[in-house]
């Protein structure tokens, strides 16, 4: 009796662990710029838009599966792998994860400050003060792996739940979306939506966020496979799920013929949707969006640089508001420092080739997988994903070269 109780609640620590896994990965990747990328795209390439999301989606998968089953059964995070198959490579990997998940983090504080400011009508600034203070607050705590772990899904579930309803209000032309995701009204026009999409939903930290929460959490070798995949791709799919939920309901707005605000556009639809009911629960879902992205981005940031030296490791919560709190004041004194988002950016569009890359050639080192076979199909997923997002570094880097001329 004892021993059958024992295994129940070792099976919900075990649930609780595997969501809280998959949802601090997607809601770090529905961060306060997804709701604008999103709303822009779409008002842009009105239904075709679809198709960037499905063929983002498969890209996504590809990428997920292949990091988080090779890093789940070495039991090593990505830049112990990276370090492994090409050394120093890892410091670089956590060099640049770092810088770009500063620069992230300092725009997603801003979003938190400007979800606070439409629901109470504090400034900007102070709201993002107190986003900051509550994110450590929550990383202080004793029980803050359980914090996270219960907090990250129900910030998830209320931005899924909110938009939806928003959506069903808009009436989008669902029937136009599906042909479109297959049959877009120009297939070389969408390329630039589909790898920045790959970019921000798998570049930089956010594709490790949930592999190294499990590691972190104790699951590691091969037997922990069947629900590290099913992770993965749960991951992806509630990513995918918001997405097409704020997709459809822009479409929605924007096929009524209505006009978006180009300074608020995101805000402008739920405001058209609901009236000023909507613009408050835009407000919940911006904020919602954004202090789980501040604790995606900290959490995973610092876990690149953890594994370097045993007092990193031993200190790491307090590296951890160390990042929340330097995030937090620069943009309370300068403000949303713009050209280091856009260097961060195209910095960002360069890490999963690297990433990947060195996880795909671990998946064949014995010394690093032990006996575990790789997929050959998840190979080729990875490969292409690699090409995909080196081709987002290079427009990247192209912006780059523009903004500085």
């Amino acid at each position: 009796m004892e021993q059958n109780r024992s295994d129940l609640v070792n099976k919900g620590i075990q649930r609780r662990v595997l969501w809280g896994a998959i949802f601090l990965m997607a809601t770090s990747s529905i961060g306060p710029a997804f709701l604008t990328q999103t709303t822009q795209f779409t008002s842009q390439f009105l239904a075709s838009f679809a198709f960037a999301i499905l063929a983002s989606i498969i890209i996504d998968i590809g990428a997920q599966l292949n990091i988080w089953r090779v890093l789940v059964v070495s039991g090593k995070r990505g830049q112990d792998v990276a370090n492994m198959v090409f050394p120093g490579l890892g410091f670089l990997v956590a060099a640049l994860i770092v810088l770009g998940g500063i620069a992230f983090n300092i725009g997603n504080v801003a979003g938190a400050g400007l979800g606070i400011n439409v629901l109470f009508g504090i400034s900007p600034k102070m709201g993002a003060v107190i986003t900051g203070i509550l994110a450590i607050i929550i990383f202080t705590v004793k029980s803050a792996e359980k914090v996270i772990d219960i907090l990250i899904p129900i910030l998830g579930v209320v931005m899924i739940v909110m938009v939806g309803y928003v959506m069903i209000t808009t009436n989008p032309p669902v029937g136009e979306a599906v042909v479109r995701s297959v049959f877009p009204e120009d297939y070389a026009a969408l390329v630039l939506p589909v790898v920045t999409l790959v970019g921000g939903t798998v570049g930089g930290y956010i594709t490790f966020a949930g592999a190294h929460r499990l590691i972190d959490r104790g699951f590691e070798g091969k037997e922990a496979l069947p629900l590290v995949t099913k992770a993965a791709n749960f991951g992806i799919l509630t990513t995918g799920v918001m997405r097409v939920l704020l997709f459809l309901a822009v479409l929605g707005v924007v096929s009524a013929g209505y006009m978006l605000d180009e300074g608020n556009p995101a805000a402008s639809v739920f405001q058209i949707a609901l009236g000023n009911v909507g613009y408050k629960i835009f407000g919940v879902v911006l904020w919602s969006a954004a202090i789980s992205s501040v604790i995606g981005s900290a959490y995973t940031s610092v876990s690149f640089i953890r594994s370097f030296h045993p007092q990193l490791e031993k200190y790491y919560k307090w590296l951890i508001v160390g990042f929340i709190a330097f995030s937090t004041i620069v943009f309370a004194i300068v403000g949303e420092p713009v050209t280091l988002l856009i260097v961060a950016g195209a910095l960002n569009g360069l890490i999963l080739p690297l990433t990947l890359g060195s996880v795909l050639i671990a998946s064949r080192k014995k010394s690093i997988v032990g006996d575990y076979r790789h997929p050959a199909w998840m190979l080729i997923f990875g490969i292409v994903a690699v090409l995909v997002t080196l081709v987002a570094g290079f427009l990247s880097l192209q912006g780059i070269a523009d903004l500085w001329q």
